[in-house]
């Protein structure tokens, strides 16, 4: 058997030990091609894609390349720090350092070009899924119909070639001369008992709950502000978290002897210990990548809801046109009348006179009867307002354009014509979107109304409002419309958030991928460092099994050791991930508990799912050396 023969079966025969490393090249070579399939695509060099997010996409691609080159460089450390023993066999039968190296370095080669086929096989066979999503997400007009990417599979294949033979030089690096003794014996090395620092623990717990504290109580642009020093304090407290608390807290609950004798815990918590200490590096490593990737995707997706929701409140119709200038108002709004009725666009109108009153204490605020906001309200299949002859009623316009101030305060002082009626009846606040209006308002009886004089400002303003079902024609028509009319007149609110849309929907496919591609990458730095640990787990649960330990009872603690392996870096993102959407939130003035819900819900589902599958074959993997 030649030696690179014995390379080759080393390999195939060791597929355990190179599945995670080979799987999570896969994935980040199949991801680099996607974006290589779409820069090239025929479509885009047509203009059907903004140039903006072409540059976007090569910039992804970018980061995910140099991200896939640290992420292959530590999985291939991990990977040696695994093999130690098998080397130092090696050496005792004749093997030098120097082969060993260029066995390590045929054995990358070997795996980085069956992982850079498989990934550009993988991407090739999901093309038409990945573009009709992209099509989607993105709001192409033209289809992204399938093509043979001849240059993304030769971008690729040279990208990650070249990738995986960097990687390989760096295998000398990483394989430093050691003495034969001591690779054999790296398995049973004696570990020192871990002894956290007291003062490096309450630092830890002092620098996460103070930077909590600022994230969440901060607002508008002291969120700025504050993001830089809060961002430090993060990354030193969730460091030392992983590498002081987190062991002080198991050393406190080995103290308890309620809890530490209790069934299965002294299996669970005698080495749990080292585990921690060990893994510090790769659970902080995890959290951070997590907390971006959990921040990036719900700061895209929260934007845009932000956006879109501003749009929807600032005017809720379909269409509106206001323009003082009455003879040609009079026109614009005959020939929007004949365009919507020449298109078979069902809609219905109304016009109404707003009349605008000065306030010493705030910009002119419009005061609108009952009858017109019943009118518009019955447009939008709103709640009508029925107010005695002496009612007033403010409405607060939303906090995601107005924002910082208490409803009291916002209605402390009324216009003066509002404050002379004699008997009047401040009634309340409500919040909705029924008139066209973007600031605070008051809405009085019909009988008030008809009192008030000297208006400072009046706005003819009609609206249009659709029936269902028409949303392809109420964004042609925007379109087409927005062409002919001044935006400063004209506006068409499905058109508008269509733009937007296809705007951000470049954006959020970029930043899915992105963040797809890190925790991808951080699940498989948890997959390594569970596996480096599976040979002191088989002898350790062998000699165990001998003393009665149960088929049940094994089950249990190397599913609650997978689980704490898994979960701990996961929560500890989730908790960052949420304080700094929060910030967001409070930024925007805007709450996006929605948005957050869906982001950190969506990839803590996605976690527990590959924790199962983990777990699963780490218990039969474990049970092997019973």
């Amino acid at each position: 058997m030649t030696f690179r023969q014995f390379v080759i079966k080393n390999v195939t025969r060791n597929k355990r030990l190179y599945a995670a490393y080979f799987l999570s090249s896969t994935v980040a070579v199949m991801v680099f091609f996607t974006f290589a399939m779409f820069a090239f695509h025929p479509a885009f060099s047509s203009g059907d894609i903004n140039e903006d997010a072409l540059f976007g996409m090569a910039v992804a691609g970018v980061i995910i390349y140099v991200f896939s080159f640290f992420f292959v460089l530590y999985s291939m450390g991990a990977f040696l720090q695994s093999r130690k023993k098998e080397f130092g066999l090696l050496m005792t039968q004749g093997m030098s350092m120097r082969q060993v190296r260029f066995m390590v370095f045929l054995e990358n080669i070997i795996l980085g070009i069956f992982a850079t086929v498989a990934g550009v096989l993988l991407g090739t066979l999901f093309a038409k899924l990945i573009l009709l999503i992209a099509e989607n997400v993105l709001i192409i007009e033209e289809t992204l119909y399938f093509y043979f990417p001849t240059y993304a599979i030769l971008l690729t294949f040279g990208s990650f070639i070249v990738l995986f033979l960097v990687i390989s030089i760096f295998v000398p690096f990483i394989l430093r001369s050691k003495k034969i003794i001591e690779l054999i014996k790296s398995d049973k090395a004696p570990k020192q008992e871990p002894k956290p620092s007291i003062i490096l623990t309450i630092l830890s717990l002092l620098l996460l709950i103070s930077s909590y504290s600022i994230a969440v109580t901060v607002e508008g642009m002291g969120v700025i502000i504050a993001m830089v020093p809060v961002i430090i304090m993060v990354i030193i407290g969730t460091y030392f978290f992983f590498t002081q608390s987190s062991v002080f807290l198991i050393h406190y609950l080995k103290k308890r002897k309620s809890v530490f004798w209790n069934k299965t815990n002294m299996i669970l918590l005698s080495d749990l210990a080292y585990r921690m200490k060990d893994n510090a590096r790769t659970f902080f490593m995890v959290a951070i990548i997590s907390t971006v990737a959990f921040s990036a995707i719900g700061t895209l997706i929260g934007f845009k809801t932000y956006i879109t929701e501003g749009i929807k409140e600032v005017s809720a119709f379909s269409f509106s046109y206001a323009n003082e200038d009455e003879e040609k108002a009079e026109r614009d709004i005959a020939f929007l009348n004949d365009y919507f009725e020449t298109h078979n666009i069902k809609v219905e109108s109304s016009t109404e006179t707003l009349k605008y009153f000065p306030n010493d204490h705030e910009p002119d605020q419009l005061i609108a009867s009952e009858s017109m906001y019943n009118q518009y309200a019955d447009l939008l299949n709103e709640k009508k307002l029925n107010l005695a002859n002496n009612d007033i009623i403010g409405v607060d316009f939303s906090e995601a354009i107005l924002g910082g101030e208490s409803e009291t305060d916002k209605f402390k002082h009324q216009p003066e014509q509002l404050e002379k009626i004699k008997d009047a009846n401040f009634v309340g606040v409500i919040e909705n979107k029924v008139m066209p209006e973007a600031r605070t308002h008051y809405i009085v009886s019909d009988a008030i109304y008809n009192t008030l004089e000297n208006p400072k400002d009046v706005d003819d303003y009609t609206v249009w409002q659709a029936d269902k079902g028409q949303e392809d024609k109420l964004v042609q028509a925007g379109e087409s419309l927005s062409d002919e009319l001044p935006p400063q007149y004209f506006q068409a609110n499905d058109y508008m958030i269509y733009t937007i849309n296809k705007t951000f929907g470049s954006i959020l496919f970029i930043g899915l991928f992105i963040g797809i591609v890190f925790f991808v990458s951080a699940g498989s730095f948890l997959y390594f460092r569970l596996f480096t640990d599976l040979d002191e787990d088989r002898a350790k649960f062998s000699v165990i099994n001998k003393f009665g330990l149960t088929n049940k009872e094994l089950n249990k603690v190397v599913t609650q050791q997978t689980a704490i392996l898994f979960f701990t870096p996961i929560l500890v993102a989730i908790v960052h991930g949420a304080v700094a959407l929060t910030a967001l939130s409070h930024f925007f003035n805007y709450s996006l508990v929605k948005e957050s819900g869906l982001v950190l819900g969506s990839f803590f589902i996605i976690q527990i799912v590959y924790f199962i599958i983990v777990r699963i074959v780490y218990i039969k993997q474990v049970k092997k050396g019973l």
